[in-house]
């Protein structure tokens, strides 16, 4: 996993030859990577791929021999890379190219925007080997697209063109190919210079609204919230819109 930044953006580049086969041992890169990005002060993270491929799944040749010896339950650290991106302060954006199956899209979901290459393929795969999804892509997808398009995905094992992830609401920004990097940077920065604090907030009363309801959302709200109204942000949105209305202010992330 290499690993730069780009001016307040981290930006991780998965290189775990030959197509970024979701592995014990990509698991734990990407934990580390988040952890680090966390520790650079930065204020935004771009997860992409270096090679040819987003990411063509998960490592069969290894999960056939860790899914015997076990007891029905695959013991790679699946569920600790979902909780590093969803417990990471900071928004995430998936850069997809080539092709993005099954543990691969699952990678991407995980992510909280997605953008992708015109020509990327897209598909949740896994039955096509007799197993479903097995790190949240069904349940993400659910949120997403419904579960109607879930059910489909998941039972079909198709690889979809990334206009139709975006019509579904799967993705969120399809590309040309030669424009993703561009475009996802875009992104990245723009998130980078808002107010990091409240898209913080964000991002946890997102993830309690799906895991636990609009109620409990609901109820999470004022403590969620301290921290934006405890903010250098706050006043400075509120500064900038009483001078310049209600335009994108100049944010620190504090």
């Amino acid at each position: 996993m290499d690993r730069r930044i780009d001016g307040t953006v981290a930006v991780l580049t998965m290189r775990h030859r030959p197509h970024n086969l979701l592995d014990p041992v990509l698991c734990q890169e990407i934990i580390e990577s988040l952890r680090w990005s966390a520790d650079q002060r930065v204020r935004a993270v771009v997860l992409a791929s270096g090679l040819r491929h987003f990411s063509a799944g998960a490592d069969l040749d290894l999960m056939l021999p860790a899914a015997e010896r076990g007891d029905g339950v695959l013991d790679w650290p699946m569920l600790d890379v979902l909780r590093a991106f969803d417990e990471l302060p900071l928004p995430i954006v998936a850069s997809v190219h080539g092709i993005c199956i099954g543990g691969g899209l699952e990678l991407a979901l995980a992510c909280d925007l997605i953008v992708a290459a015109g020509s990327a393929k897209l598909g949740s795969v896994e039955a096509t080997v007799g197993l479903h999804p097995l790190m949240g892509g069904i349940q993400r997808i659910a949120q997403r697209a419904g579960a109607a398009r879930a059910k489909e995905m998941a039972m079909l094992g198709r690889r979809y063109d990334a206009r139709t992830m975006e019509r579904w609401g799967v993705i969120n920004k399809v590309v040309d190919d030669e424009h993703l990097q561009a475009a996802t940077m875009t992104i990245a920065r723009e998130l980078a210079g808002g107010p990091t604090v409240a898209h913080a907030a964000t991002k946890a009363l997102v993830s309690v609204a799906v895991s636990e309801g609009v109620r409990a959302a609901d109820e999470a709200m004022a403590e969620l919230q301290q921290p934006i109204f405890r903010s250098t942000d706050f006043r400075t949105g509120v500064a900038s819109s009483q001078q310049n209305g209600p335009v994108m202010g100049r944010f620190e992330g504090r």
